[in-house]
């Protein structure tokens, strides 16, 4: 019992502990406020990378030049976009890097990916790749076929060719 009051006194609760409950008000009004700034008109949507309603455009110039982005969701020049990155069988991007974090799966082709540091990856149709902001790297389109990679990015959408080490 001794230990009980003790654990009360340290607590700014005053004798009938009533502080809690306008505590719990905030909170739950808090959670209503935010569940209330969500779009409640947007829907759940699905893309395929050969969809022909995909609007391509040209990769970075210093990519191969049949490369392409398709944006799946938002905004590129804003946080949390996610695109197709297309690139043309046997070709090479050279040594880049991103500001943003990248979240990878392939979604056709065979893939090498060779980031800075660390050993070169095969990525297959399924394989799922985590690229750190800034960590420079090479990619490979090793297939016969075009590679068709989803990324999501954290930041703006970005590309930046940096020299080898």
């Amino acid at each position: 019992m001794a230990n009980e009051k003790q654990w009360t006194r340290r607590l700014p609760l005053g004798p009938t502990g009533l502080v809690v409950v306008p505590s719990l008000v905030v909170i739950l009004l808090g959670a209503v406020a935010f569940a209330d700034t969500r779009n409640v008109d947007e829907r759940a949507f699905t893309w395929t990378a050969d969809d022909p309603a995909l609007e391509w455009s040209p990769c970075p110039e210093f990519m191969p030049e049949e490369c392409a982005l398709a944006v799946l969701q938002g905004d590129p020049e804003e946080p949390n976009a996610d695109v197709f990155f297309r690139l043309p069988p046997h070709s090479t991007v050279p040594h880049h890097n991103h500001t943003s974090a990248e979240r990878m799966v392939l979604i056709s082709g065979e893939m090498e990916v060779d980031y800075e540091g660390q050993a070169p990856v095969v990525m297959e149709p399924g394989t799922y790749a985590y690229g750190p902001a800034g960590l420079p790297h090479t990619t490979r389109c090793q297939s016969d076929e075009a590679c068709v990679l989803f990324i999501a990015f954290e930041e703006p959408v970005d590309a930046m060719p940096v020299n080898p080490r």
